[in-house]
């Protein structure tokens, strides 16, 4: 396992009342439980609330210690909703899966601030923002973004125990379209997400310290670009020197490298998870929970030459 620099430990608390805390020592499973009909990956198969809720205990029983819930799909070309829509499809989960007590973070994947607050007082404490951008640009044709006041948009954020954010460019609709980086690809994404990040947190100590970074695999990025930022995990959680999250699961990195099609692509997404926490990722995103569990443990017996504790 490749050493990780050091960060003040991250208290996420958990929907049973307890807490997980992100310093570094250990890798964390973050299980993605979608409820999107167009996903790229696994859309339209939690069609009802009872197969979502089903579904959100088996990847906790299966180790994930964070649920990740969302209901917009990011793939490219995807039609963004809005608030009301979005809403629709995750009203139902969400308030019942608050209640379950389960002994995991709750997780809300979206890119609209209202959404963000109507989780957050169900006791959703993570945000992992897609397109962070729209949080506080009016130039990305969002309107709901450009209504959004500094200090609402400060309050929203403070509510969270940790903030995701994620490098993209431009939105599903233009994002292939956006793949020119000049000069070094990782200095690049490091400059651009700590702007992003300046501007959401207006540098706010408080809130600089919740702060967990994904380089954004496969959002404006080429399969050649984002197979050489997974490869260079271990510089991005050295400069960047806070908690990293890394999303490489069933993405078409691994269609363009292996040929496979999004259902056949379980052996390079394990593997690339266990190449990102042996190079120091904190949180790594997955479809697959049991799965790449017991590829982290594997790794991890190899790395030090005994089985895990």
């Amino acid at each position: 396992m490749t050493p990780a620099a050091p960060f003040a430990p991250l208290r996420l608390g958990r929907s049973d009342g307890e807490y997980l805390t992100l310093d570094g020592s250990r890798a964390v499973l973050m299980g993605i439980l979608n409820l999107t009909p167009d996903s790229f990956s696994d859309g339209g198969q939690l069609g009802d609330r009872e197969s979502a809720l089903r579904q959100a205990e088996q990847l906790v029983a299966e180790g994930a210690e964070i649920l990740d819930v969302g209901a917009e799909s990011t793939r490219p070309k995807a039609q963004m909703l809005s608030v009301e829509e979005e809403w629709q499809r995750l009203a139902q989960v969400v308030s019942v899966l608050a209640t379950r007590r389960l002994p995991a973070v709750l997780s809300i994947d979206t890119r609209h601030a209202e959404i963000a607050k109507r989780v957050q007082a169900l006791g959703f404490r993570m945000l992992n923002l897609a397109f962070p951008q729209h949080l506080f640009s009016a130039t990305l044709d969002d309107p709901q973004a450009a209504q959004l006041s500094r200090a609402e948009r400060l309050s929203i954020l403070a509510g969270f125990d940790a903030i995701v954010v994620m490098h993209s460019r431009g939105t599903p609709a233009n994002m292939r379209e956006l793949t020119d980086y000049d000069g070094d690809l990782c200095e690049t994404i490091q400059a651009e997400l700590s702007l992003t990040v300046r501007m959401l947190t207006d540098d706010s100590h408080l809130l600089l310290e919740r702060i967990v970074y994904d380089p954004g695999l496969g959002f404006a990025k080429t399969a050649e670009q984002s197979l050489q930022l997974l490869a260079e995990t271990a510089r991005l959680r050295r400069d960047l020197a806070r908690p990293l999250l890394i999303g490489a699961s069933r993405k078409s990195m691994w269609g363009a490298l292996t040929g496979q099609p999004v259902d056949a692509r379980l052996i390079p997404s394990v593997m690339g998870a266990a190449f990102a926490v042996a190079h120091g990722a904190d949180v790594v995103r997955v479809h697959d929970v049991a799965a790449t569990r017991q590829a982290l443990l594997v790794t991890q017996a190899l790395s030090s030459g005994r089985p895990a504790s």
